[in-house]
């Protein structure tokens, strides 16, 4: 487990929990020892990809970003998991929130973004109770807020719960609908990191791309780098449904096989049954079918 290392392991209502392992440390060093650009380079280092599919490596979106002149900028978290079936988000929200948070909080700094907004999917209600009590924790403690630990930098997280649409998970409809406007994919360019929200630089990230940045600043973007293959380091958090003998949620490296999942992860199909396909990616992915279960978990 890396992503999901603290899940089930602390209180998630209990910050003084997150703190005695170690969480917010990778923060702090980050905004008291780093700069901005530093931040995105160790990220850019580490080979972090966005973990929603389109996998554009995750420093250079910041960075672009960042060297976009505005007054001012945003980072988006996009929690909307529309796909059917899919509970990982969930998972990690209920289970491990503060990663979440502190992910966002590094996030933030790095792009020099003084605003950050979590679109919640409509319907997790458990899940957004969760995260909110960890947000106004880490306002009371003094992780979020104004001229956080004396080091000149100004952040808050709000939290916007998304129309119901399953096209407002594209980053541009999830913008319009941050406006108050109708949830409408629009055309690109201009991309969010030089024109999002409001016209201003806006970074779109996942919550499972997120979860990774307290972990590389914490081991560093070489200890990343060990994990999973050479153009996809790291792990990938999958949620199991299905026919399989075992459901949930997995973390497994990159470079791993759709066999290693279905066979020593689930257990097989149950009642005896043969494998049809597995459908992956969600209503735009596609169709594994048995004689192609060798295929590697990558990019």
């Amino acid at each position: 487990r890396v992503i999901l290392n603290n899940c089930g392991c602390y209180d998630p209502e209990s910050i003084e929990e997150y703190i005695a392992r170690g969480g917010y440390r990778a923060y702090v060093k980050a905004i008291r020892n780093y700069t901005y650009e530093e931040v995105c380079n160790i990220v850019e280092k580490s080979g972090l990809r966005g973990r929603s599919g389109g996998g554009y490596p995750t420093g250079l979106k910041w960075k672009q970003a960042l060297n976009t002149v505005a007054s001012s900028r945003y980072l988006v978290c996009n929690a909307k998991e529309s796909d059917p079936g899919a509970f990982t988000d969930r998972t990690m929200l209920e289970s491990d929130p503060h990663r979440l948070v502190e992910g966002i909080a590094i996030a933030s700094y790095a792009i020099g973004a003084n605003n950050a907004i979590v679109f919640f999917r409509n319907g997790s209600e458990h899940a957004r109770i969760i995260l909110q009590k960890a947000i106004e924790k880490a306002r009371d403690f003094g992780i979020i807020g104004h001229n956080i630990f004396s080091s000149g930098y100004n952040l808050d997280i709000i939290i916007r719960k998304e129309p119901g649409a399953f096209v407002c998970g594209e980053e541009t409809a999830l913008i319009s609908t941050l406006e108050g406007k109708r949830g409408m994919p629009q055309l690109k360019p201009p991309y969010p990191v030089t024109a999002g929200l409001f016209g201003k630089p806006t970074v779109i990230n996942n919550v499972e791309t997120l979860m990774n940045v307290p972990v590389i600043m914490h081991n560093g973007p070489e200890w990343f780098r060990t994990l999973g293959t050479e153009k996809s380091p790291g792990t990938k958090v999958f949620a199991v449904a299905g026919k399989g003998r075992m459901t949930g949620v997995v973390e497994v490296e990159m470079g791993t096989t759709i066999k290693s999942i279905l066979e020593d992860i689930a257990d097989g199909i149950r009642e005896g049954k043969k494998l049809k396909a597995i459908q992956i990616g969600g209503a735009s992915g596609s169709f594994i079918t048995p004689g192609n279960l060798d295929i590697t978990v990558d990019y």
